[in-house]
């Protein structure tokens, strides 16, 4: 090969699986990714939009999926995608749903609906949490009954790929899509000696040694390679604005939290100052309260000190009272003792008498 051709280049995979000369390798690819899903291999199907040479030599915008239909009806897409950008999820399911529903036309009956596999290789990481390479999308409920057995979606993050050891034609064809673009027809590894693999270098081949062919691989590569800055680009100016929003939105919300800290811390100090009218009201109050109770206990010591007086205002009346009485009962008893007094000296008298009296009748 004079050229080292990624597979992964819209142009080479369309002609890889999209071309009618190839159509061996699509029904190999499709039995590989499917085979726990087809209970029966894949015979043939029907490329609906086979590869075209001249729309890719002249249109940069060429639809690069490969759309089949088997002898059942079943549909089949495949499409690679070499950017990750935010709405590819929704971009993924939509096409999906699309395909599935362009099915019937109108009045036709649901019955004509046939299961679509959707298989998405994505060279980019889509999901960044795990490191699982293949997952599969199907309606179920939250127990895991499938509501309808009509296909589904299957994603490969081929960076996440890392087995050595192939053991599955799935594992192949994902190795050589993640590797081949390192591969040289002269030097193959020995994974790739099968006639699928070596009628798809033979593809390569052609991208590489024809002139034509080549240039417009290299069109094709720097076409995805602008887009792919353009789109890096958008993402980044996106996650720019995004963390621009994301910083206003937090100076606002900070605002918002500040102004509330200051609205509360206003409302504590609005409640901090009625507590503090309220508890200097109701000291006051006690003040007064004791004031009163003291001006009370004022008056009840004055009542008490009146009291006190007029007893002892009383003790004085009544002492006065007794010290006349003594006073009455000493000149009553200096009477008496006068009285006694002259009754002595009567009766000395009459004594003195009496013993005249008799002196006299012992002389008569």
């Amino acid at each position: 090969m004079k050229h080292r051709i990624d597979p992964k280049i819209d142009c080479v995979f369309k002609a890889l699986l999209g071309a009618e000369e190839n159509r061996n390798l699509l029904v190999h690819f499709l039995n590989a990714i499917l085979a726990l899903e087809l209970k029966v291999p894949l015979a043939d199907v029907e490329i609906l939009n086979p590869y075209n040479e001249r729309e890719f030599a002249h249109d940069k915008l060429s639809i690069v999926d490969v759309k089949a239909r088997d002898f059942e009806g079943r549909l089949f897409q495949i499409e690679i995608q070499l950017v990750q950008y935010g709405q590819l999820l929704s971009r993924i399911l939509y096409s999906w749903a699309d395909i599935y529903s362009q099915q019937l036309q109108s009045g036709e009956s649901y019955d004509k609906l046939k299961p679509t596999y959707s298989i998405w290789l994505l060279d980019d990481r889509l999901i960044a949490s795990d490191q699982d390479y293949v997952r599969t999308y199907k309606m179920r409920d939250a127990r895991g009954q499938t509501l309808s057995d009509h296909g589904g979606i299957w994603l490969f993050e081929i960076k996440k790929f890392h087995a050595q050891n192939i053991d599955s034609e799935e594992q192949r064809w994902l190795r050589f899509l993640k590797e081949g673009h390192q591969l040289d027809d002269l030097s193959l590894p020995d994974w790739m000696f099968t006639k699928e693999m070596e009628q798809a270098m033979s593809t390569l081949r052609k991208f590489s040694d024809k002139e034509r062919d080549y240039h417009e691989y290299q069109a094709r590569q720097n076409y995805l390679r602008q887009q792919q800055a353009i789109q890096q680009e958008l993402e980044s100016a996106l996650t720019r604005t995004d963390q621009a929003h994301m910083e206003t939105e937090r100076a606002l919300l900070e605002t918002r939290n500040a102004i509330e800290e200051k609205k509360r811390a206003m409302e504590e100090s609005n409640r901090a100052i009625e507590e503090t009218e309220r508890a200097i009201k109701e000291k006051e109050s006690a003040h007064e309260e004791k004031q009163r109770a003291v001006e009370e206990k004022q008056r009840a010591l004055e009542e008490k000190q009146r009291a006190v007086e007029e007893k002892q205002r009383a003790l004085k009346e009544k002492q006065r009272a007794v010290e006349d009485k003594q006073s009455a009962l000493e000149e009553k008893q200096s009477a008496m003792k006068e009285r006694e007094e002259a009754l002595k000296e009567k009766q000395d008298a009459l004594t003195e008498i009496a013993r005249l009296k008799a002196l006299l009748e012992q002389k008569g």
